[in-house]
């Protein structure tokens, strides 16, 4: 009976959670696997992006821990002594035993920072160190946003390859079934028939090498965007539209701020320049305020050790100045000095970068732009020549090889298209990029 009773609890528990973790689990999959739906999840769920936030939160609590040490600092230092033998000491030519034997004191501190210069210099950075972190995040939001979208164009550019070729496997089926019929008739012989069958074959090879390549490139999207291995991702997406949006402004020039690189180099500089305030105030003296009431206990029998109280109090002012210190705070202001200075040239390296970055970006940009409408103008030209060669064929005008030629023509020139299509959206992105222009509110 007991196991039985056993048995059936462990079947309720496991029937009563299984609801709330197929819910957990649909609730972290995509109905529509949108390129936007892509990327708002991959911001939510990417690790790290997730990171970068924890980064922030890190940020903030250190920035916190810093500045608490402006507020008054209050403790409390307890003892208990007993004296297994009292001290001895030498007094006006003889010995004596000073102190008693049982000792007790209580010592309440209070400690007003009044010019630190650490606290200084953690109070007027908190907002630049908090305002790096956000830079730090954002940088990679960007990556993530401008990675998936180059990902998720390469899956639909594999999927579109593959569609493309099980049409042409359904053309050269019906093509193979027409020529084996003629051959059956004694029409014609059986070379026809034979080319068919390659034809056949070999884009048959294309699209089993095409649906692996899908799988690859689904696993890598997949861990972009930080999605469950097992979970289904359905893509939803419209070709007619994205042929529409691969126009870009090429008119528009580079603007360096735009650029989280500079600005977190900007970040950067404005930081090392509270540094070397920092070093400067090294010459200037620590001030601190304090007050103490320390309770005090004697009593040579320790029953009695608490009876009685010898209280004492004290408050004051604290200053410190480092007098001499080998010259190492002139040396940290010369170095402070030369990092501003290595920080600007860092500056400058990056803007020659982003010009290179967007002078390539934007060429490639117009070369895969130009090639796309080629392209596109391909399609409908071989799309027409096909239709009439296959006519002909029927005919019996035109010979069969001329019709497997204008269904290989018409093949290269889809798989062309959307490949010229995926490929100028994807240099877009890297335009966008390089401009500085990629969103990343979603």
């Amino acid at each position: 009976m007991k196991r039985v009773f056993y048995l059936t609890a462990v079947l309720s528990a496991v029937l009563y959670n299984a609801p709330s973790y197929a819910q957990k689990v649909s609730d972290s999959l995509l109905p529509q696997a949108t390129l936007q739906a892509c990327i708002q999840y991959a911001l939510n769920h990417q690790p790290v992006v997730k990171q970068a936030r924890l980064d922030e939160d890190i940020t903030e609590y250190t920035i916190k821990g810093k500045l608490a040490d402006w507020y008054p600092q209050v403790g409390l230092d307890y003892n208990l002594y007993h004296y297994l033998k009292i001290p001895t000491s030498y007094f006006n030519g003889n010995y004596a035993q000073i102190g008693v034997a049982n000792s007790s004191a209580a010592l309440f501190q209070w400690n007003q920072n009044l010019f630190n210069r650490d606290l200084l210099l953690a109070g007027r950075t908190a907002r630049d160190v908090r305002k790096q972190a956000k830079q730090n995040t954002e940088s990679y939001r960007i990556d993530v946003v401008a990675n998936v979208t180059k990902a998720y164009f390469d899956l639909l550019l594999t999927q579109k390859q593959i569609d493309v070729l099980n049409e042409d496997i359904t053309r050269l089926e019906r093509s193979l079934k027409d020529a084996y019929n003629q051959y059956q008739g004694g029409l014609v012989d059986k070379t026809d028939y034979k080319r068919a069958t390659i034809s056949l074959n070999n884009t048959r090879a294309q699209k089993k090498t095409g649906e692996e390549q899908l799988k690859a490139r689904e696993a890598y999207l997949r861990q972009l965007m930080g999605y469950p291995a097992a979970g289904s991702l359905p893509l939803v997406y419209d070709t007619v539209q994205m042929a529409q949006n691969v126009q870009l402004d090429t008119t528009v020039t580079v603007a360096y701020d735009n650029r989280i690189e500079m600005q977190l180099l900007q970040t950067q500089k404005v930081l090392q320049e509270a540094e070397l305030k920092y070093n400067k105030w090294s010459f200037l003296p620590t001030v601190s305020a304090f007050a103490n009431y320390s309770f005090n206990y004697l009593n040579p029998e320790f029953p009695k050790l608490y009876s009685n109280n010898l209280p004492s109090s004290q408050v004051g002012l604290k200053l410190s100045l480092p007098i001499f210190q080998g010259s190492k705070r002139i040396y940290n202001i010369r170095q402070s000095e030369l990092q501003i200075k290595r920080i600007d040239l860092d500056v400058e390296n990056l803007r020659n970068q982003i010009n290179t970055e967007y002078t390539q970006a934007m060429s490639t940009y117009k070369a895969n732009f130009n090639q796309f409408m080629v392209m596109k103008e391909n399609v409908d030209l071989a799309q027409e020549v096909y239709n009439l060669i296959e006519l002909q064929y029927r005919e019996g005008v035109k010979t069969y090889l001329e019709v497997i030629t204008a269904q290989t023509d018409l093949r290269s020139a889809q798989l062309n298209y959307y490949n010229a299509m995926y490929t100028v959206l994807s240099s877009k992105v890297d335009l966008q990029r390089a401009l500085g222009t990629i969103s990343t509110n979603y």
